[in-house]
């Protein structure tokens, strides 16, 4: 399949898969769930591109298992923080500022949702048709990259939400484990594991294409929906969210500084 075909029938998959999403939230009024379905969609545009790509079938399986694995760790992780419970802040406050149109703004932004989705994927696009296989260095430093970052966001994770599981965190700060280095650790590891594609696609035609997926998710992550949202929320809930951004790094875990 060409990389055009590819690209046109991975994002009717992923286009299918939100509207479906936002079909069901019609009734429930619960926007949460697109949050792991589009993770599961990123992670499928991976394993798609992959199995209909030309590179050399050792490349293309390397980048199914790095993408699928990556995806459905989030998604799962994603889902099982949003079923069943009150819809995500987010998506209420977007419901209460659109009032009468929030139907029709939800789909609209679901559809920003699958476009964001393709631009993400096209650093796995350029990898799944590369026409060689990278080097012997390059793939384990993307290994590497790509362990670093999956296990270091479990982890993260994991400790907030066994955090949050405790009754007498309620109004306090997560300073656990990797949340006493950085405010956003997850974060931090979501974007270096979109970096851990980069080795696969150096050199390859079309390659800088590579470069896009890394500095959107920065962005999205650092100045739109991110750490921009959290922050505001939290400085509102938890007394101790100021001195907490005073003394801890935003994003790249590092000492925190005196309190």
């Amino acid at each position: 399949m060409s990389g055009i075909a590819a690209v046109i029938t991975g994002t009717l998959c992923v286009l299918a898969a939100l509207n479906l999403v936002w079909l069901i939230q019609l009734r429930t009024r619960n926007a949460g769930m697109v949050d792991p379905v589009w993770s599961w969609s990123l992670g499928f545009l991976g394993v798609w591109f992959a199995a209909f790509g030309s590179a050399p079938p050792q490349l293309r399986i390397l980048l199914a298992l790095l993408s699928g694995i990556w995806g459905l760790r989030l998604g799962l992780h994603l889902f099982k923080r949003n079923f069943g419970k009150p819809e995500d802040r987010r998506y209420a406050l977007f419901r209460q500022q659109w009032g009468a149109a929030a139907n029709r703004n939800m789909f609209w932004f679901f559809q920003l949702q699958a476009v964001l989705a393709l631009l993400l994927a096209l650093g796995f696009l350029v990898v799944a048709y590369r026409p060689d296989t990278p080097s012997v260095l390059a793939i384990a430093l993307s290994v590497v990259i790509w362990l670093a970052s999956v296990i270091g966001e479990a982890l993260a994770d994991w400790q907030l939400e066994k955090f949050k599981q405790d009754p007498a965190s309620k109004s306090q700060v997560c300073r656990h484990g990797l949340w006493n280095y950085s405010r956003h650790p997850n974060y931090f590891f979501e974007c270096l594991h979109w970096i851990a594609y980069l080795p696969l696609a150096f050199g390859a035609p079309w390659w800088g294409l590579a470069l896009l997926p890394p500095v959107l998710m920065a962005y999205l992550l650092l100045k739109l929906s991110g750490v921009p949202m959290v922050e505001a929320q939290s400085a509102q809930s938890r007394p101790g969210y100021a001195e907490y951004i005073r003394t801890t790094s935003m994003l790249i875990p590092w000492p925190p500084r005196h309190r």
